[in-house]
């Protein structure tokens, strides 16, 4: 309990200061730590025999991350996102010189690594510019990041206490609804306090934030729990002593951010 608990401490610390310290640091951050999630996500296929092409994979990652923020920063036009189509296919060519029975199981994966931990990452970067394309302002990350956590500790919480109704045993047997409700709660509280001192946004679309935070966050965690039963273990890495790997932390974001930014664009634009 105590290593956890330094663990959350300073990792709270550092998530918290990539989002203060300004526009780049906030993209170096990002950039590594989507990397970083998504070698681990490699890692964990790897236990199961699915050799999927990592050196590629991280090589479009690093682009379509560093296309994002050039769109951002450098005014990019989308077009030169092109430039991802030739390293996208070169997946097919490698696996070619591959011995492998399992081919398209090996292509396979390494799309789902950029759907499923490269581009959620690139949504939550941008939720840093959503309110002006091109300047960085940390409101909007900083709110996910509190609603987020918000929304797993009054999960916790509630759950702990009241939780009697199995929310999807299947793949995640303490989960309860009493629990989600809980979590629910405390992020639309966190949402009306957020309305407070962010009054770019108003509260009802700040709750709208956190319903969909705490709906998509919690499917987000049971999607990867799913992930991590079909290969039979228990974290998802140890990069976190304590807690376990990068996608046990960012479960929630990685279905929760494209789905937010996709509400907050359509609302905001």
């Amino acid at each position: 309990m105590k290593t956890r608990a330094i663990t959350a401490f300073f990792f709270t610390i550092v998530m918290l200061g990539s989002i203060f310290l300004g526009g780049y640091t906030f993209t170096a951050f990002y950039l590594v730590l989507s990397i970083a999630a998504l070698l681990e996500f490699f890692k964990l296929i790897k236990t199961s025999g699915i050799r999927p092409h990592r050196n590629i994979a991280v090589g479009v990652a690093v682009l379509i991350f560093l296309m994002t923020a050039g769109y951002h920063y450098l005014q990019f036009e989308t077009k030169y996102m092109l430039l991802i189509v030739p390293l996208i296919f070169s997946v097919f060519i490698s696996e070619l010189y591959k011995k492998d029975k399992i081919p398209f199981a090996n292509i396979s994966y390494t799309f789902i690594g950029f759907v499923y931990v490269t581009v959620p990452f690139c949504f939550f970067y941008s939720l840093g510019f959503i309110l002006d394309t091109y300047s960085y302002n940390f409101h909007l990350p900083l709110a996910f990041l509190l609603m987020l956590w918000a929304s797993d500790t009054g999960a916790y919480l509630f759950g702990s206490k009241f939780g009697k109704t199995r929310l999807f045993e299947r793949h995640s047997p303490k989960k309860s609804w009493e629990g989600f409700f809980g979590g629910m709660l405390t992020s639309v509280l966190v949402a009306y306090f957020t309305s407070i001192y962010f009054i770019e946004i108003g509260f009802m679309v700040w709750a709208g934030m956190a319903v969909l935070i705490v709906c998509f966050g919690t499917l987000g965690d049971l999607v990867e729990s799913m992930l991590k039963r079909s290969l039979d273990v228990k974290d998802s890495g140890s990069f976190l002593p304590g807690h376990g790997g990068l996608l046990d932390r960012f479960d929630g974001l990685l279905i929760g951010a494209p789905v937010v930014y996709a509400y907050l664009y359509l609302i905001l634009h």
